[in-house]
């Protein structure tokens, strides 16, 4: 196992809650960073039927059978225990007493706001971040492999086949997860709107349009992107509402949460094909704006990602809200600078008066242009 980035959030959180939730995609590694940080923990899965029938029929026997806490993994699935986890928490002094795992953020966060508000620290666990995958036994070796790959830890750390693991993962998803957020009777017509969704990454969400292609109503459709923002599959990227005197987006961008599976549902079979590939571009920029997201979820803090466009068409990509000030960011995938990729800084620049955008981009390093800095796609951090 690896090291992971949220390990210094874990350790703070850890000394002020009672309870620790630790949220995100299926097999982002959660169960195994829970196991590692508290060995010493009984760790009870409540997707075996055993303990989830037990849990469900006698939830005060289930608790008390572990005084010194314990990790309960998938407990969206056994809602009924969060009501009388609230009265053992507030009856012990104890500091990470119990830690609750689970792939929904829906479900788990719903039950947790209604009983447990107020006791629980949280956690929103990505796949690797780049870092993380640098320090795997086999990292990989090139941009390409990177976005293919993505950051699951069976792909990436065990090196699984990606056509095979994600094939599995995938229906895995659909025929689980989805069943237990919405009561979707075919589940075929979902899973074409998944393949649907991957063909529209970095673009702004046509509610009306998906749905005619997917063949279901516009609500309907609505439904469906809940249920996979839900369950860590997409997000979707805000525009900055600020008014400069300009007519602006409202529409939010689709995105998501890791490129490897984007790669598997567009039908990329290895990360050779990414070269030259129709897609490289917004894969890029789904790349990168996931890894800025990773950044701030790794530190305790929630996304202040946007993006911006006004009716003309100026567009910039990324925009890092830090209150007082925006950050604009430019993402493009070749490796040769190019004037034309500041044109969006430029015109920010203009408008707004803030001088020092940013560009990210597959090249070498240290060329800043002008008042602009370059990142190679490896030291974003540095943003």
């Amino acid at each position: 196992m690896i090291s992971r980035d949220s390990s210094e959030l874990l350790k703070r959180i850890t000394a002020s809650f009672k309870a620790i939730a630790i949220t995100g995609p299926r097999q982002s590694g959660k169960t195994t960073l829970a196991k590692s940080f508290f060995p010493e923990k009984p760790y009870v899965s409540l997707e075996n039927p055993t303990a989830r029938n037990l849990a469900l029929a006698d939830p005060v026997s289930f608790l008390n059978a572990f005084p010194q806490g314990a990790i309960l993994d998938e407990v969206q699935k056994a809602p009924e225990l969060f009501s009388y986890l609230q009265g053992i928490l507030d009856g012990s002094s104890e500091k990470g007493k119990f830690i609750l795992t689970g792939s929904n953020n829906f479900l788990l966060l719903e039950s947790i706001s209604q009983s447990l508000a107020g006791r629980v620290g949280y956690l929103d666990l990505l796949p690797f971040s780049i870092h993380e995958s640098e320090i795997c036994p086999q990292p990989p070796t090139s941009l390409e492999e990177h976005i293919f790959l993505g950051g699951y830890p069976a792909l990436v750390h065990d090196r699984a086949n990606p056509a095979d693991w994600v094939a599995g993962y995938v229906r895995t998803y659909v025929e689980r997860d989805v069943r237990l957020i919405k009561n979707i009777s075919d589940l075929n017509i979902f899973q074409r709107f998944l393949y649907l969704c991957a063909g529209r990454i970095g673009q702004q969400i046509n509610l009306t349009n998906l749905a005619n292609d997917t063949g279901v109503d516009y609500k309907t459709v609505q439904s469906w992107l809940g249920v996979l923002q839900a369950s860590y599959i997409v997000y979707t990227l805000p525009p900055y509402y600020k008014n400069f005197n300009k007519r602006l987006t409202k529409t939010s961008k689709l995105y998501f949460y890791d490129t490897g599976l984007v790669c598997y549902l567009l039908g990329i079979k290895n990360a050779n094909e990414l070269t030259n590939h129709g897609y490289r571009g917004p894969l890029f920029e789904n790349f990168i704006i996931t890894e800025l997201l990773k950044n701030r979820y790794n530190k305790g803090l929630r996304s202040n990602l946007f993006y911006w466009r006004d009716s003309s068409g100026n567009e910039v990509d990324i925009l890092i809200d830090n209150g007082s000030t925006q950050i604009p960011v430019e993402i493009k995938s070749a490796a040769t600078l190019n004037m034309d990729f500041f044109k969006g800084l430029n015109y920010w620049e203009k408008l707004t008066g803030q001088i020092g955008g940013q560009l990210v981009y597959s090249g070498e390093e240290g060329k800043n242009f002008k008042e602009f800095t370059v990142h190679h796609w490896k030291s974003i951090g540095n943003l």
